[in-house]
């Protein structure tokens, strides 16, 4: 197969475009059909293309839609079901039907006069007859995964693109070069690589392919041409207003902008509560060492003191599991997410950009249309071609991002649930055991029965 042959469109889960709604108004003048587009006006007539009609309501809106019409409708597909795993529409997540494997590891330190830094491991296992070798094994800094993720986004605009970790250092983190940041990056480069390496579309992208496989990357090559293909879609469609996003894509917006503000209340309240047990483990473990300065000066009470002290410093490294859990595990899913809407959002611009640039081309053959009686350019159908190429790719790819979130959120919850367990059992097995000596030093501190006198 050859690198970024047309196979993605069908392997992307797509639907077939008679399923996707014409997005304008079919109430206009009627004018005789065009090379390979129709025109017909009614109150109930859609657009015909190629000689299937589409059936619609005359301002455009589809009769019957299959897919949620709401943000809470989308809310409730968040499952987290025993049996997730057999969802059948997470067809993806399962390895028996891949063949490109990919890992990030092994962060190494760079220094040299010029700057400093890190570089990670990235190992490729595959079958595909795309690459020269069965496996590959090369070495790539933060910026050749930006280099990556801006290639795909302009070769794949009608993609959603997984987001990288963000390239600066992250917030409550000084040292960028520390062993925990690294760490967190490390994971969040190899989910991203992961995430592209499973996607049935940019998995065959050639800049992938040259990423796992070249030794060195040739990172300036394409970018001046597809930088003037983009602004021209922009330009055609700036002086164009958009008549209204079908309901599929108005009720992804809503989703979004609801699970946005969601999210980003949860991550300011774990970030105080982060804060607030740094805190506290600071009392804390003055707290202990108090209570060990004390059982230095009291002999009789020496055992209880220092029991006391045991239990609280066992609750501190408890509570630093906690937090150091927060800070591995919580946030960067949080964080990660929140990229992703935003990544989200940007597809959603974009198909937008796509109406527009249809819908603006077509008024315009239709006045032309009526004023000197010129056949309907075959402009215009490649404007819809590519528009429900645009529509189809963005469902199937939520549809994919729904999935992976379910399981993101089903471990997420479940891990947070383990650790909060995990805590206070340490916290209760720790304070029982002090109060287990305190009965020891209550049974040795009563007095010795004393016999009865005459």
């Amino acid at each position: 197969m050859s690198v970024g042959a047309p196979r993605g469109l069908a392997s992307s889960g797509q639907k077939h475009l008679g399923d996707i709604v014409h997005p304008l108004s079919a109430a206009e003048e009627p004018l005789s059909p065009g090379p390979h587009v129709s025109l017909t006006a009614g109150p109930d007539v859609g657009v015909t293309l190629g000689g299937h009609k589409e059936a619609g309501l005359s301002n455009g809106t589809p009769v019957d839609t299959p897919s949620p019409a709401s943000a809470s409708s989308l809310f409730n597909r968040l499952q987290l079901d025993d049996d997730l795993e057999s969802d059948p529409r997470d067809h993806y997540v399962s390895t028996e039907t891949r063949d490109l494997f990919v890992t990030v590891d092994d962060p190494k330190k760079h220094v040299s006069t010029m700057e400093t830094y890190i570089t990670y491991r990235v190992s490729t296992m595959t079958t595909r007859m795309e690459f020269h070798l069965p496996d590959y094994c090369v070495r790539r800094r933060y910026q050749d995964f930006d280099w990556l993720r801006m290639k795909l986004e302009d070769s794949q605009p009608t993609h959603l693109i997984p987001p990288l970790p963000e390239k600066f250092v992250m917030k409550g983190v000084v040292d960028r070069f520390s062993e925990e940041f690294v760490e967190t990056r490390m994971k969040a480069l190899d989910k991203f690589l992961k995430r592209v390496a499973d996607h049935p579309v940019l998995s065959f992208n050639p800049h992938l392919n040259a990423f796992l496989s070249a030794k060195d990357l040739n990172k300036r090559q394409g970018l001046a041409l597809l930088t003037k293909v983009g602004e021209s879609v922009k330009h055609v469609a700036a002086g164009y207003k958009l008549r209204a996003r079908p309901p599929d894509f108005c009720a992804m917006g809503e989703y979004l902008d609801t699970f946005s503000q969601k999210l980003g209340t949860i991550d300011r309240i774990a970030q105080r509560i982060l804060k607030e047990q740094s805190e506290y483990l600071t009392e804390l473990r003055e707290y202990s060492t108090m209570y060990s300065s004390w059982a230095g000066s009291e002999q009789e009470l020496r055992g209880p003191l220092e029991g006391v002290a045991s239990s609280v410093t066992t609750s501190c490294g408890a509570m630093d599991d906690l937090s150091e859990n927060i800070c591995q595990e919580i946030l960067p899913v949080l964080r990660e997410y929140i990229l992703y809407i935003e990544s989200m959002k940007n597809v959603l611009k974009k198909r937008d950009q796509s109406q527009a640039e249809y819908e603006g081309r077509l008024e315009a053959a239709i006045l032309r249309k009526q004023e000197d009686k010129t056949p309907m350019p075959a402009e215009v159908e490649r404007c819809q071609d590519k528009m429900e190429c645009f529509n189809a790719d963005l469902k199937a790819d939520w549809e994919r991002w729904q999935g992976n979130k379910r399981q993101d959120f089903k471990q997420l919850l479940s891990g947070i649930a383990d650790r909060n367990v995990n805590y206070y059992e340490k916290c209760q097995t720790a304070w029982e055991s002090l109060v287990d000596v305190l009965q020891d030093k209550q049974t040795e501190d009563q007095p010795s029965p004393v016999g009865q006198t005459d």
